[in-house]
């Protein structure tokens, strides 16, 4: 998951010696062909960069790669090119780091730092780029071939950017993703947070609304999650035995997000018992009891970079318990009150406020809510936030949070519209040191989240091949375990 950065911890380096120098680039066999084909996203990239540029018309626009981040000391993360430069590019996977992508004048460049020639010491001794650290690199021809864009040596980044614009705009640049570019930018042009930010906010909106290519690849994502959580259910009574099962789920679904996409969307949540009430468990170190339920957040992330975001609340044992198919069945009916709410031209928010109608009325009639509905619905209310914080949906795509820098009126203030994809994920949540709750209800947390696409009419379930009835769920559980 690490890879070793140049130019750091020097006093870890071993010398090179004139004879390995010269010994080094000899009798290699040379590059075999890495002519890659363009992906399916690269058919739809030209109409995203006309859109932006158009908003745009007379400026200079840097839409950077990003670079390694650092884990401790010379070893970084796994690289992940920032969401807007793959949005425009159709570069997912790790590629590529340092790189940027310049929009003006209706043109897209692509800067990049392409393969060297074995007789140069970036070869053998550099861990960032070197072919004896991270394999051979395409040249700027390959790239080119495969990305359908003018492709440049990242050496002639800094004189384009310092050369003057010709229709008389500005340079704009996603800041906060390469701090090098950040500072030649600013040196060259000055600091303008507004008209950085501007850019950010634009390229965040123009993901709001899904092509075919994306809708496409979130239903494999769907797919491959699909195929981890049966993983994880099959191996439930490992879980169980070996204790610590929360690891065991977490390492079997991340097994199979590594080997059937590029990795997870974002850390698996695999909590067991009262550790399902906590929204964001990704500690995940707990036992799980055959009497428990494993609510199980998790989504695989494709080689696009594209996630599922899917939420399911699973009997470890494999039956729901009168108390649990109790919450259960109230989220479950929540759930679809919001899937039914999300139709084109409803607002977001009212997705979230036919779920938590549903919730709400479910705590007045269980005696848990100290107010009527009425009154926890208004604005002045709020009680029943106690058990359920967070919010019913959020866009969802290249980033399992995504279009975040979007403004309200598009995002939470805005119209659901046809190709937007969105989470329903309702949940209550009953801590077991919550007194207000029923003893028998206490250390049960349920979630279940679908991912949707806004249609002319109603909404697809994209995620419609996990089971969400608690007979069905029960009988998925079986029908898995006895393959």
């Amino acid at each position: 998951m690490t890879k070793k950065s140049s130019n750091r911890l020097p006093n870890r380096m071993v010398p090179y010696s004139e004879a390995f120098t010269q010994f080094i680039p000899e009798q290699w066999a040379p590059y075999p062909a890495q002519w890659r084909e363009p992906n399916g996203a690269m058919a739809y990239t030209p109409a995203r960069r006309e859109t932006i540029m158009t908003k745009f018309p007379n400026d200079r626009l840097v839409i950077p790669a990003g670079g390694y981040h650092v884990r401790s000391n010379d070893c970084d993360f796994r690289f992940r090119p920032h969401s807007a430069f793959a949005h425009l590019t159709g570069l997912g996977e790790d590629f590529e780091p340092d790189a940027a992508l310049v929009l003006e004048n209706g043109e897209a460049t692509l800067y990049f730092h392409g393969r060297v020639a074995r007789t140069d010491p970036e070869f053998y001794s550099s861990a960032q780029y070197g072919e004896m650290w991270v394999g051979p690199r395409p040249s700027l021809d390959e790239m080119a071939h495969y990305t359908q864009l003018t492709v440049m040596d990242s050496a002639e980044l800094a004189p384009r950017l310092a050369s003057p614009l010709t229709c008389g705009g500005i340079t704009r640049i996603i800041a906060g993703v390469d701090p090098r570019l950040d500072a030649l930018v600013t040196a060259l042009r000055g600091s303008n947070t507004e008209a950085d930010h501007e850019l950010t906010v634009a390229l965040s909106e123009l993901r709001l609304r899904k092509d075919e290519y994306e809708i496409e690849q979130m239903e494999a994502a769907c797919a491959a999650t699909l195929t981890g959580f049966e993983a994880v259910i099959a191996e439930l009574p490992e879980a169980v035995r070996r204790g610590r099962g929360e690891r065991w789920v977490e390492g079997v679904f991340g097994l199979h997000a590594r080997h059937l996409g590029n990795a997870l969307g974002y850390d698996t949540i695999a909590a067991g018992g009262d550790h399902a009430c906590t929204l964001h468990w990704i500690r995940n170190d707990g036992d799980l009891k055959p009497s428990d339920l494993l609510l199980l957040d998790a989504g695989v992330e494709v080689d696009s970079l594209y996630t599922a975001d899917i939420t399911r609340t699973l009997p470890v044992g494999g039956r729901f318990s009168p108390a649990q198919r109790q919450v259960y069945d109230a989220v479950l009916e929540a759930q679809q009150a919001g899937i039914n709410a999300a139709r084109p031209g409803a607002n977001f928010i009212d997705v979230h406020r036919a779920a938590v109608k549903v919730l709400a009325t479910k705590l007045h009639e269980w005696g848990i809510l100290p107010v009527s509905v009425e009154e926890t619905l208004s604005s002045e209310g709020g009680q029943f936030r106690r058990w359920m914080v967070h919010g019913t949906s959020h866009h969802l795509g290249i980033d399992v949070h995504d279009c975040a820098q979007a403004r309200q009126k598009h995002y939470r203030a805005g119209k659901l519209k046809p190709g937007m994809v969105i989470t329903v994920e309702p949940g209550l949540y009953f801590k077991s040191t919550d007194l207000m709750v029923p003893e028998e209800l206490r250390g049960i947390g349920v979630r279940i989240e679908d991912d949707i696409l806004i249609t002319d009419d109603e909404a697809r379930v994209l995620s419609e091949a996990f089971p969400r009835d608690p007979e069905a769920v029960e009988a998925w559980i079986s029908e898995v375990q006895s393959r």
